[in-house]
């Protein structure tokens, strides 16, 4: 019978479609398992206990886990998420798989659990770059989340863009308003998008940028990610929903992390909407550093342990105080340096 062996520390590459990059194993056990029961797959779902697998020659298997798994030495509540690269071996006389191996992440996005304070949620594995989807009005995206998101997006190395959604919503103030917020991140770098998914306003500009990457969509319920894929995918209708008359809200409408191939070519990763985004894994002492504008900075602060928080010297606070960086930002800082409200 033909069998494949994995070995410990030895790498082993397996190139198949062009779906697929290559894999390299690592630091497997010693064991063997019949060649065409054990196969390498991606994640392109997960439904908490059961993951979506499309593998080399494929097809969609549903598979569950075997083992624990853990990313350096972190507790998550899903130790496998979408974009992960995965082995898994098929269970006898069926059609569902168990995953055993879980491949090198290039990257991931990681939030704390909300009420699970010392373990973490991954958001989406094996990006090239994120989407944060954002609205001024129905629901509100705060400029402090947007900081979490982007603080977040720094520290795991992952590009981002905002998408300023619901154009069509906006009224003269708002256009002004929204002026306001691109000026705060373009200055730094961050790419930023005007679209209306309900009008179709721009969606060609968002086409291009996804062509042939894996791209994560986030942000809050009700910022209108499933209509800005439905103008994306025409023909696949994602369930919509509305916003909470009461609450400015919106309501849950994906319920699961879900890959989406994209006609044109790429990937897109849709999520559940964030209403907290909680810092994982940062230390207080390395946050500047996830803030683009005073990373450039910190060499400047008299003294080399200065938090930038009321320290004399510091080059971070006179920045803020002669306008070379946004009162917005640095609040973000101290918001997220004290541990404030998730939610802000």
């Amino acid at each position: 019978m033909n069998t494949i062996t994995f070995l410990p520390q030895i790498y082993q590459p397996k190139t198949f479609s062009d779906t697929f990059k290559t894999f390299s194993i690592l630091h497997l056990p010693s064991y063997t398992l019949p060649l065409h029961h054990y196969m390498q797959g991606l994640v392109i779902k997960s439904t908490g206990s059961w993951y979506q697998v499309y593998a080399e020659d494929g097809k969609n298997y549903d598979c569950r886990i075997k083992g624990k798994f853990r990313i350096q030495g972190i507790q998550t509540t899903n130790p496998i998420a979408v974009g992960d690269k995965v082995g898994f071996e098929l269970e006898p006389n069926s059609e569902n798989g168990v995953i055993d191996t879980l491949h090198d992440r290039k990257n991931y996005i990681i939030r704390k659990s909300i009420n699970l304070s010392k373990q973490a949620q991954i958001i989406a594995a094996n990006l090239d770059q994120a989407f944060l989807i954002v609205t001024l009005a129905s629901p509100r995206t705060s400029l402090g989340f947007i900081d979490r998101f982007l603080v977040t997006s720094e520290a795991y190395s992952i590009p981002t863009s905002l998408i300023f959604n619901k154009l069509d919503l906006f009224s003269k103030q708002g256009l002004e308003i929204l002026a306001e917020y691109k000026a705060i991140y373009e200055k730094i770098g961050y790419p930023c998008y005007e679209v209306s998914a309900l009008k179709g306003t721009n969606i060609d500009q968002i086409e291009a940028l996804l062509k042939d990457k894996t791209t994560l969509f986030s942000g809050h319920s009700g910022v209108g990610k499933s209509s800005l894929i439905n103008a994306l995918l025409p023909g696949f209708e994602i369930k919509t929903g509305e916003v909470s008359e009461w609450s400015d809200k919106g309501q849950h409408t994906t319920t699961f992390a879900e890959m989406h191939t994209l006609p044109f070519g790429g990937y897109l990763i849709d999520t559940p909407g964030i209403r907290e985004l909680g810092i994982f894994d940062i230390k207080p002492e390395e946050l500047s550093h996830y803030f683009v504008e005073m990373r450039e900075r910190l060499n400047q602060c008299r003294f080399n342990n200065c938090r930038h928080v009321n320290e004399p010297g510091c080059a971070i606070i006179k920045a803020v105080e002669e306008g070379e960086i946004e009162i917005s930002r640095y609040e973000s800082y101290l918001s997220i340096f004290h541990n404030n409200d998730t939610r802000a």
